[in-house]
């Protein structure tokens, strides 16, 4: 599958740049595309037998077979340009906004034109990353209500009082937030917010969010209070707890879900890997659905509690060990 998008995205791009440069030859061709000449001349075969859809006289006219060289004669409607879907977009959005936070940056004001369009564009499709002004994005699982109180609280300056469950300790929190933004990157919404009872600047998922309310107090966020450039990254402190944990084979995707400090192998063909947590519990949890296949190496404490909260798990079904 890997292979067809891969000739498909290659196709949607060389019609349009052969007919940029007619009289190509195949060999430029196929280096501009980092391709050997046998994988182009199988594009064009390809490309050549493509219909539009409701038209199967309409296709593509290319002339490569007697020649060296490449002239598209009739692209039908391929070289328009292409689209964005909000995926994509967001991962620009996300780009440049980092981009533009990096010091002495040259020909800003080229970036900040760049970036206003594709937000404005991006905004008139609906639902990818918006400013602290803009519409909230929509955000898979999301309560409607809650991301409503969002979006008035952003649209008028507001404080936020959030209801929100922490996974990593199975806990319904509540806090005062001063909201900075939201946004969606990859399906998923976030607020960013300066938030009271951390004294810091949270990213909370919306997803999360079990209640929202819009307080009478106005947004006062201080002053060097910033969003992050990659909002739904995990931003680990330095003090945060280092523990170690062994996988088995079965256990290898781990690091694909998880954000690890270090992965090494192992003889048995696992792993063994540290994870930064503010909270221990995050990890007992971890462990405990992985069974047999994690094992907490240390500290001696959080693998006492993934000991202890198993035995608590198998006397509620009046096992005991």
């Amino acid at each position: 599958m890997a292979g067809a998008r891969d000739q498909l995205a290659r196709l949607l791009a060389l019609v349009p740049w052969l007919q940029a440069h007619p009289g190509v030859t195949k060999t430029e061709a196929a280096a501009a595309f980092d391709i050997s000449v046998a994988q182009l001349e199988r594009d064009l075969r390809l490309a050549f037998t493509c219909e539009l859809p409701g038209r199967p006289e309409a296709c593509l006219d290319i002339d490569y077979l007697d020649s060296d060289r490449i002239t598209v004669i009739d692209p039908q409607t391929i070289d328009r340009p292409l689209r964005l879907v909000p995926e994509e977009a967001v991962a620009l959005i996300v780009g440049l906004r980092s981009l533009a936070g990096v010091p002495g940056l040259q020909d800003r004001a080229a970036l900040d034109s760049a970036l206003a369009k594709l937000e404005d564009a991006a905004a008139a499709a609906g639902g990818v990353p918006t400013g602290t002004a803009g519409p909230t994005p929509a955000a898979a699982g999301a309560q409607p209500d809650a991301v409503a109180a969002v979006r008035s609280a952003l649209e008028l300056g507001r404080r936020l009082h959030l209801s929100y469950w922490v996974p990593s300790r199975d806990e319904l929190t509540e806090r005062d937030v001063d909201p900075l933004r939201a946004v969606s990157v990859e399906g998923v919404g976030y607020l960013e917010g300066w938030c009271h009872a951390s004294e810091a600047v949270r990213t909370f998922r919306l997803d999360r969010v079990v209640r929202a309310e819009v307080l009478d107090a106005p947004s006062t966020p201080p002053a060097d209070a910033a969003p992050q450039p990659d909002a739904g990254a995990f931003h680990p402190a330095p003090d945060d707890l280092l523990v170690t944990v062994d996988l088995t084979p079965r256990a290898r995707w781990v690091p694909e879900y998880y954000p690890c400090e270090s992965v090494t192998e192992r003889p048995d063909g696992g792993l063994r890997v540290t994870v930064r947590t503010a909270d221990a519990r995050f990890v007992q949890r971890l462990v405990l659905r992985l069974g047999g296949d994690g094992a907490v190496v240390q500290p001696a404490e959080v693998a006492a509690g993934v000991v202890a909260e198993a035995r608590n798990a198998l006397a509620a079904y009046g096992v005991s060990c």
